[in-house]
């Protein structure tokens, strides 16, 4: 008889829950469907030609260390590369202050483990990126969803009040995951004022961050407060994303604990990995492949812009992103994106339900749309069948509103 593991799971096991995207994917990556459901990017970026030649390099000359195991909080020259860049952007940090993670969701989850408690409430936005969420459930935290920035404060007075103080406030500032937003500098301090008055930890999570296409870059949070905020950055977005190397900027005793608890994870991101990422940065060729994938994800958000204003029927809108990855479209109140889901697929179209984003369960009537992977053909295909399986909707359950169909 199979054991029953269910009678020995771990309270964290139970509490975890399965990716949305993740189990959306596996309907979705049937050939015959468009999907916009993935965060992927685009396979033209990936520097191919130039990755074999330092690869070749890093076997050459320095296969000894390269193919070695290696220090937990990671390559030191990558460390002070990246603290070089970061004091360009006018953050006050050496390499000290990072340490480099098997992706930057290592770097969500590893501050989960060290500040999170079960029962623990932090703070997020609605919506909120689904993987740190994940995170935070898995360690059995209660996140509490924040709509609006000028709520901030009223929410963390009235947990603080019932006993129930945030252990921290988790952010996307620029481009969010999954909304596509940026907060602007008035928004950054706000953020900041509530979090020093009622001393918080702030999570300032910056995948997109380098993937802008217009507008003036606001400052990073951790240049204006390097006490109480933790930066977490990849290379997912901007080099690829099969090496898995991001990182975490902090004051020197958060990074103590977090490579306490990487020990324990996986004792070392990818020591090959980072060996070649270094020279990849130390070449050159991070600025000049950065431009080129700039260029072409504006083209791509430029035309699925251009498609959505085509084929979007009546009453349902959408974000115009300044940079990152994706869309974020609402559909007028009563319509739920699950039940669009099902008919999507009927037409071989799909993407994400916006709910999944929504700590609170709330958000039923949106949903996330990725713009980076498909080519133009058939981002225009796909957006035509998304908005002929919403007017199939609409037809079938109308619903009367100040927006008639």
């Amino acid at each position: 008889m199979a054991i029953n593991i269910q009678n020995i799971l771990s309270d964290n096991a139970k509490s975890m829950r399965r990716s949305a995207i993740r189990d959306l994917l596996s309907v979705a990556n049937r050939p015959e469907v468009i999907s916009f459901a993935g965060g992927f990017p685009n396979p033209d970026t990936f520097p191919v030609e130039d990755l074999k030649e330092i690869m070749m390099e890093v076997l050459t000359n320095e296969s000894t260390s390269a193919l070695q195991y290696g220090p937990t909080e990671g390559n030191g020259k990558l460390r002070e590369i990246l603290a070089q860049r970061y004091r360009d952007q006018g953050l006050d940090i050496t390499k000290d202050n990072v340490m480099i993670t098997t992706s930057s969701q290592q770097a969500i989850d590893l501050t989960s483990r060290i500040f999170i408690s079960p029962g623990d409430t932090i703070v997020c936005g609605l919506p909120s990126y689904l993987g740190a969420l994940q995170s935070f459930w898995s360690y059995q935290a209660k996140p509490i969803g924040v709509e609006k920035d000028e709520e901030l404060e009223t929410v963390i007075r009235t947990l603080i009040a019932s006993g129930r103080k945030p252990k921290f406030i988790y952010t996307i500032p620029d481009f969010q995951n999954p909304s596509g937003i940026t907060m602007n500098l008035e928004q950054r301090k706000m953020v900041l004022n509530v979090a020093k008055k009622y001393d918080l930890l702030i999570i300032e999570d910056s995948p997109y961050r380098e993937v802008r296409f217009e507008g003036e870059a606001q400052p990073l949070m951790y240049s204006m407060d390097n006490e109480r905020v933790m930066l977490f950055g990849t290379l997912s977005k901007t080099v690829l994303p099969g090496f898995r190397i991001g990182w975490v900027i902090a004051p020197v005793n958060i990074i103590d604990r977090l490579v306490v608890a990487k020990q324990s994870a996986d004792l070392c991101t990818p020591v090959f990995d980072q060996a070649v990422i270094t020279k990849y940065f130390e070449k050159g060729y991070f600025e000049k492949n950065l431009s080129k994938t700039i260029d072409l994800y504006r083209n791509k958000r430029n035309h699925m812009l251009a498609c959505f204003e085509k084929y979007m029927p009546k009453g349902v809108t959408w974000t115009k992103p300044e940079g990152g990855l994706f869309l974020f479209v609402t559909l007028p109140e009563g319509y739920d994106s699950t039940v669009l889901f099902n008919e999507a697929i009927k037409e071989n179209v799909a993407f994400v339900i916006g709910e999944a984003f929504h700590c609170d369960g709330s958000g039923k009537n949106t949903m996330r749309i990725n713009f980076s992977f498909m080519n133009e053909e058939r981002t225009e295909e796909g957006v035509k069948r998304l908005g002929r399986a919403i007017e199939k909707m609409f037809q079938q359950s109308p619903i009367e509103s100040p927006t008639s169909f």
